[in-house]
C-alpha cells in the first residue's frame, strides 16, 4: 500500500466505555489519563510511527468537542485530523463505512483508541506492514486467556485458517490486537457484515471476508513487544504503571506525539519548544522543551 499510495489512519474513539463505569459516565474512555498523557495519545503515536499523517478520529457526537479541544486540527503536530461522529457503538468494522468519505478510495490503518503498542523497531515494523498492495493485514499476539479476544488460527506458514470471536474453546492462543491494515474495498466489505447477536458488526466477520478471498495476512508480534488493551480498570492501572516504570528509568517518554512529529521532521525545533512552553510548568512540557537542546 505504501508505495505510491497514501495510507490514511483511523482512530476509533467512540463507544460507551461501559467496562470502565463510573469512570466513563461523564467523559470518553480515550480521554482518561494513562500515567502522564491522555489515552488517545498512545494510538495516535502508533500511527505517527507508521508515518501516517492524515487521520480520522471517530468519536461520539457528545464528546467530539472535547477531542477537538485536546487535539485541534493536528497542524501543531504537522498532521491533519478529521473528526467523524458515531452515534452509537455499531462495531469496529462500521468505522470504515463512517469514514468512507474521508478515505476517498484510499487504503487505511485502523487502530482502537484504547490500545497501546510498544516494542523496539515498532515504527519500521509498521512501515513494512503497510508495504503491500491489496487485501488486509493484522497482527497476532500470544496471550494466556484467548477466550477474551478475537482469536486467529494459522498453519505453519502463517496462513489464516479460522477466525473466532471470544470463543469458549479457542483453537489457538493467538489473539488479534486492535490494529488493522486494509485496502480500498474495506467500506464495501464492512457494509456486507451483518450485526451479531449483541447488535454489532464484528471485526472478525469483516476480516473473514478477506480470509475467504485468501487475502488476509498476519504478522506475529515478537517477544519483547507489548500490546495492552486499556478497556477495563485493571488493565488501565497496569498500563499506567508500565509507562511510569519505563519512563522514569529511561528518562524518555513512550508515545509522545510531539516528539515523534519532531523526530520525523514534521515540525521544527522552534515549534517543539513552543509546544513545550504551552504545557509549562508540567514535567511533560519541560521534557518537550529539553529535546532540541
Amino acid at each position: 500500500m505504501r508505495r505510491g499510495t497514501q495510507v490514511k489512519g483511523i482512530v476509533l474513539a467512540g463507544g460507551t466505555g461501559s467496562r470502565l463505569w463510573p469512570l466513563t459516565k461523564v467523559i470518553s474512555k480515550q480521554l482518561l489519563p494513562v500515567y502522564d498523557k491522555p489515552m488517545i495519545y498512545y494510538p495516535i503515536s502508533t500511527l505517527f510511527l507508521a508515518g501516517i499523517r492524515d487521520i480520522a478520529i471517530v468519536t461520539t457526537p457528545e464528546e467530539q468537542s472535547r477531542f477537538k479541544s485536546l487535539l485541534g486540527t493536528g497542524s501543531d503536530w504537522g498532521v491533519s485530523f478529521t473528526y467523524v461522529a458515531q452515534a452509537k457503538p455499531t462495531g469496529i468494522s462500521d468505522a470504515f463505512v463512517l469514514c468512507e468519505e474521508f478515505l476517498a478510495g484510499s487504503p487505511s490503518i485502523l487502530i482502537l483508541g484504547d490500545n497501546l503498542f510498544v516494542g523496539a523497531g515498532l515504527g519500521k515494523s509498521l512501515a513494512r506492514f503497510l508495504d503491500h498492495t491489496s487485501g488486509a493485514r493484522i497482527l497476532g499476539y500470544h496471550v494466556k486467556n484467548p477466550s477474551d479476544y478475537g482469536v486467529i488460527e494459522v498453519d505453519e506458514n502463517l496462513k489464516v485458517l479460522t477466525i473466532q470471536e471470544k470463543p469458549a474453546q479457542p483453537r489457538s492462543n493467538l489473539a488479534i490486537p486492535g490494529l488493522y491494515v486494509v485496502d480500498s474495498t474495506a467500506p464495501e466489505k464492512a457494509r456486507q457484515v451483518q450485526p451479531s447477536a449483541r447488535g454489532e458488526k464484528e471485526i472478525t466477520e469483516f476480516l473473514s471476508a478477506y480470509m475467504l478471498e485468501d487475502n488476509l495476512q498476519i504478522e506475529v508480534m515478537q517477544r519483547g513487544s507489548a500490546w495492552m488493551d486499556m478497556g477495563n480498570p485493571l488493565d488501565l492501572a497496569a498500563t499506567s504503571d508500565y509507562i511510569k516504570v519505563i519512563e522514569q528509568r529511561q528518562g524518555t517518554k513512550i508515545s509522545c506525539p510531539e516528539e515523534i512529529a519532531w523526530r520525523s521532521g514534521w515540525i521544527t525545533d522552534a515549534k517543539l519548544i513552543e509546544l513545550g512552553n504551552r504545557l509549562a510548568p508540567s514535567s511533560y512540557g519541560k521534557y518537550l522543551g529539553s529535546l532540541p537542546r
